[in-house]
């Protein structure tokens, strides 16, 4: 009988029955194929009391667990990433404001700093405002130099300048208003932040951010000229804002096309006055009785901390030393691809930076 029995059992291969009682009979269970089941299932994640064990496991894909995370194609970890520039963007916004915050009242308006503040500023401070405004660049000290025999920068690499500035005044005339006599170092620090700011205009006018801006961009640098970072401060906050996409890109301005066109020129320029404006604070003047290179340093360290003026200077540059580089790297796409690994490693240094970026601008149409 058992003979027949599996003979039967090989010859119609209907399942078997496991015996486990007398009155009830359990089949067992005969492998499946396994296309009869999705090789990955889109259910949640077995809890960990009922994972299978590791034989069942082996024949059998487990269910991905993020799958639930997220609508197909990844799309939940692009929009998390974008969440968290997002995040971060709107901190360092706000840290620009409260630095322009910060900038306002400790530099205009409270008795804190060194100086006068803007609601006490005294006549002696007036009147060298007005005498470092009409040196600007040191025109008319170079143009009233006379020769350089004569000349009050004792400077030799710079005596060819002096000598062509002081033909060209002497040709054309130029003596109308006589240079004001302020201290050199005064002059020299004035002198500097100013053509350092000229020199933000090409870099302000190509910032692929710029149409974040809804003003005049024209007025912020002219402002800006005269007040620094009171304006740049907010325009750093204001081109982190989300663009507006249906807005057409900005047009720019007459200005702005001149600048850009002319960017070569305006890091020139602005290069020169640069290292004018230290050759003049350090050797400027050397016949009106300012000393030497010691008494000057002197000078700087009690001017620095008994004038309003010159002390946010100081910061201004510390600022300019911050956003030149970031600016800058923002737009290093506006570089010539040549040139794009100098102006990358250079960008850092304050004023060169800028003008390496300024003199390796691709050429633009608009």
């Amino acid at each position: 009988m058992a003979m027949a029995a599996r003979t039967l059992a090989l010859a119609f291969p209907l399942p078997l029955c496991a015996v486990s009682s007398p009155r009830r009979a359990t089949p067992l269970a005969l492998p499946r194929r396994g296309a009869a089941r999705p090789l990955a299932s889109l259910a949640q994640c077995p809890a960990r009391g009922h994972s299978p064990s590791p034989r069942r496991a082996a024949g059998r894909a487990l269910a991905p667990c993020a799958a639930t995370r997220g609508s197909g194609g990844g799309g939940g970890g692009g929009e998390f990433a974008s969440d968290d520039g997002g995040g971060a963007r709107a901190l360092l916004r706000a840290t620009l404001w409260g630095a322009e915050a910060a900038y306002i009242l400790w530099l205009f308006l409270l008795p804190y700093a060194p100086g006068d503040p803007v609601w006490g500023i005294s006549q002696a401070t007036i009147s060298d405002l007005i005498g470092l405004s009409l040196n600007f660049f040191l025109i008319l000290p170079l143009l009233n130099s006379g020769t350089p025999r004569h000349s009050n920068l004792k400077f030799t690499a710079l005596r060819p300048l002096i000598l062509l500035v002081s033909l060209l005044g002497s040709v054309a005339g130029v003596h109308l208003l006589e240079s004001p006599v302020l201290h050199p170092v005064a002059e020299g620090l004035f002198n500097f932040v100013i053509a350092w700011t000229l020199l933000f205009a090409p870099l302000l006018f190509t910032d692929s951010r710029r149409d974040r801006f809804k003003g005049s961009l024209d007025l912020l640098w002219g402002f800006q000229m005269f007040l620094t970072n009171t304006f740049l401060i907010p325009y750093m906050a204001i081109r982190l804002n989300d663009p507006d996409k249906d807005k057409s890109p900005p047009q720019t301005s007459k200005l702005g096309s001149v600048m850009v066109r002319g960017a070569p020129i305006v890091g020139l320029t602005g290069g020169l006055v640069c290292i004018l404006s230290i050759a003049w604070a350090l050797f400027g003047r050397a016949d009106a009785s300012f000393g030497g290179i010691a008494e000057r340093w002197q000078y700087v360290q009690s001017y620095v901390f008994s004038e309003r003026l010159a002390y946010a200077f100081l910061w201004d540059i510390l600022l300019y030393s911050i956003f030149q580089p970031w600016l800058i790297a923002d737009n290093i796409q506006n570089v010539k691809a040549s040139a794009t690994e100098f102006v990358n490693s250079v960008r850092f240094l304050p004023v060169i930076g800028l003008v390496a970026y300024l003199f390796c601008l691709e050429d633009r149409d608009d």
